[in-house]
């Protein structure tokens, strides 16, 4: 009996899945993954090509900023079971870089040692073929999973190499991938601003304060509950907002006050975040 392994890119996941949703790409802040529902569909897919073998664990791949955070998504991976999240790094043009060449370099690694004998790969780029072609000379085989269209978002040399070819379609991605809920700001006069100058600063700042409660509170009723579960992981070995979050959650805010946040009423707007999910998760 053999054991498998599940490869995943998950900027490939989520730039192709958004596409399958939506037909076009969307940027990544504006989607949710359910973490768990993910890790199910890979699982259950992965029996299917191997109904015979035990899985030996699923390889994330992702990226991050130098000195960044983990997002609440990558949190939430790193903290299942079976799982290992393994990082490269996005560059200053937010490009992903060194994911590749650690998919490569691990399927390598695990089929050299005949620690697998099956392999799922959840990718699409020209640069993991190498590491397909080795592992196979190894005894590995390697099934390619896609999601619709396959054929347009994958090398067809990276297709051709590998053993079997398969494609998720929108009403599986569904299960796992969505897009978030996103409020629209009401709508203020912004040409009526200067009008303020002539309201006394303390009426105003209590305004401005109402509005920024008002905001945490909208944003967090906009979340959905893989959201939710991944900041209530994020938050077991960090603190704030995650960041995926925190920059929308700024700039919504800006907006409806229209101006800048000081320093002071960021830490409030945080604040209220933390209790707006705490409310939700406890209800």
């Amino acid at each position: 009996m053999g054991r498998s392994a599940i490869f995943v890119d998950a900027g490939y996941l989520f730039a192709q899945g958004s596409t399958a949703l939506t037909g076009n790409k969307v940027a990544r802040a504006k989607l949710s993954l359910s973490a768990r529902s993910v890790i199910e569909e890979l699982k259950a897919f992965c029996s299917t090509k191997a109904p015979t073998g035990s899985l030996l664990r699923i390889y994330w791949y992702d990226g991050i900023r130098p000195g960044a955070a983990m997002s609440a998504d990558q949190t939430a991976i790193a903290d299942m079971d079976d799982i290992k999240l393994r990082l490269g790094f996005i560059n200053g043009q937010g490009q992903q870089k060194g994911v590749d060449s650690l998919i490569v370099t691990d399927l390598i690694e695990l089929a050299r040692q005949r620690a697998i004998s099956e392999v799922v790969l959840l990718s699409g780029d020209e640069d993991v073929r190498v590491g397909v072609q080795i592992a196979q000379n190894y005894g590995v085989r390697v099934h390619l999973l896609g999601i619709h269209p396959a054929r347009g978002s994958q090398s067809p040399t990276l297709r051709q190499e590998a053993d079997t070819t398969s494609e998720w379609d929108k009403l599986t991605v569904e299960k796992f991938l969505s897009l978030r809920s996103v409020h629209q700001p009401a709508m203020t006069a912004i040409a009526a601003s200067p009008a303020k100058a002539a309201v006394p600063a303390a009426e105003t700042a209590d305004d401005d304060n109402g509005l920024i409660i008002a905001a945490a509170c909208s944003f967090v009723a906009d979340l959905q509950e893989a959201d939710l579960q991944a900041i209530e992981i994020f938050w077991k070995d960090n603190r704030g907002v995650p960041p995926e979050f925190d920059g929308r959650l700024l700039a919504q805010t800006a907006e409806k006050i229209s101006r800048r946040l000081e320093k002071a009423e960021m830490r409030v707007l945080r604040s209220r975040f933390r209790e707006e999910v705490l409310k939700r998760r406890e209800g």
